[in-house]
């Protein structure tokens, strides 16, 4: 069912005192793991609503640090920034011993870690550990392709070539790099990805592919594809939010007025296709029926809409309709989708899908839908300065 956007038109009852009560919320999970979580991380996703811990070595571990550092930037208390400090040198160690980072999830991992840490506090190591992140990204891109790969080994034939619209998030890193070094080859390479991406990933139709493949050799399109979403031509809910975010992500760093256009298409095809409650299922495919929802997907969407409005004129009618519709999805999450103080659950949102044609963590908490669901509310009570 595709229902107008103008459902939006009109502002729901989030004021300011709403968003602080939700945050007040979030510090009270993040105050009872804290223990638990400075020397481990939380897992992707839980298991029976409780992250269990794990060393730092997923794709994910940079979400728990970089709520650490949204807490300590929100309230000041040095037990954040001390705990967030000892993560840091996790993740030194994690890429001084190249441990589990054959990926292009470092934009992820060093961008919430160390990019916000030297942006928060001028730590210098900090600063040093992300460019030598970003230099190991560049390391993925292919010239001929123009694109960076997502993951597996860059000589093996049946991985070569990979993009996914997820890697819309890691290029911050790279324009980063760029403006903190004055080294030019970080900021071709993010410009030549997001290029590719918004030509080949994004469908007529202004839905996404959650893969596409090039000939790395050539640089010839080849074709597009799903590994998370229900099927090959659906629409995986999830990748449509990381570029409804990632784009103007990008055009913060390039200004190609193009990629806010874009992501505008991407928002009104995402708008059109959620439920009564404003929390999207885990592929847009599906408005109603049994399905599981995503409210990660959902935080994403938000954080997404909130930056693109930002950059559209007070002319624009779209602008007070993506506003309207973050706040809708904020007050949804908060109201039905967030786990209960005085209960087990160490996650901050219930109903969230990792990897629903795996099996793995599907109606659980995700902890990046945790981390943008806090940088949602945190850019709703202050002028925030991106650690992207």
């Amino acid at each position: 069912m595709i229902q107008p956007i103008s459902k939006y038109e009109n502002p729901p009852a989030v004021d300011r005192e709403f968003v602080e009560q939700a945050i007040e919320h979030v510090l009270a999970k993040i105050d009872q793991n804290l223990a638990v979580f400075t020397d481990k991380f939380p897992d992707s996703s839980s298991i029976n609503q409780v992250y269990q811990p794990i060393d730092n070595v997923e794709w994910t571990a940079s979400f728990w640090t970089g709520m650490l550092w949204l807490a300590y930037e929100y309230i000041g208390d040095d037990k954040y920034r001390i705990a967030a400090e000892k993560q840091v040198e996790s993740f030194k160690e994690r890429l001084e011993k190249r441990i589990e980072i054959d990926h292009h999830d470092l934009g992820f991992l060093y961008t919430l870690s160390c990019v916000s840490a030297f942006k928060l506090t001028g730590n210098e190591q900090a600063k040093e550990t992300a460019i030598q992140a970003a230099d190991l990204l560049i390391t993925r891109y292919y010239d001929k392709a123009g694109i960076i790969q997502a993951w597996g080994n860059l000589h093996d034939p049946k991985q070569r070539g990979r993009m996914i619209i997820d890697c819309n998030m890691n290029l911050p890193l790279l324009y980063w790099a760029s403006e903190v070094t004055g080294k030019p080859v970080y900021r071709e390479v993010a410009e030549s990805h997001i290029k590719q991406a918004a030509k080949y990933i994004v469908r007529q139709d202004d839905s996404t592919f959650h893969t596409f493949y090039m000939d790395p050799e050539t640089g010839a399109p080849l074709y597009g594809n799903t590994h998370q979403g229900y099927s090959d031509d659906s629409c995986w809910a999830r990748g449509q939010a990381w570029g409804i975010y990632g784009f103007p992500l990008s055009y913060c760093y390039t200004k190609d007025w193009n990629l806010i256009e874009l992501s505008k298409k991407l928002t009104d095809y995402y708008l059109a296709r959620l439920p009564e409650d404003d929390i999207c299922y885990w592929d847009l495919l599906f408005a109603n029926g049994d399905e599981e929802r995503d409210s990660s997907a959902a935080a994403i969407a938000v954080c997404g809409l909130l930056e693109l409005a930002k950059h559209l004129p007070l002319t624009d009618p779209d602008k007070r309709i993506y506003e309207n519709a973050a706040l809708a999805m904020v007050q949804s999450l908060y109201e039905n989708y967030t786990t209960e103080i005085d209960s087990p659950a160490n996650g901050i949102l219930k109903h969230a899908v990792y990897f629903k044609p795996g099996g793995n963590g599907v109606d659980e908490s995700c902890i990046w839908g945790d981390y943008y669901y806090f940088e949602a509310l945190i850019r709703l009570v202050k002028d925030w300065n991106r650690y992207w």
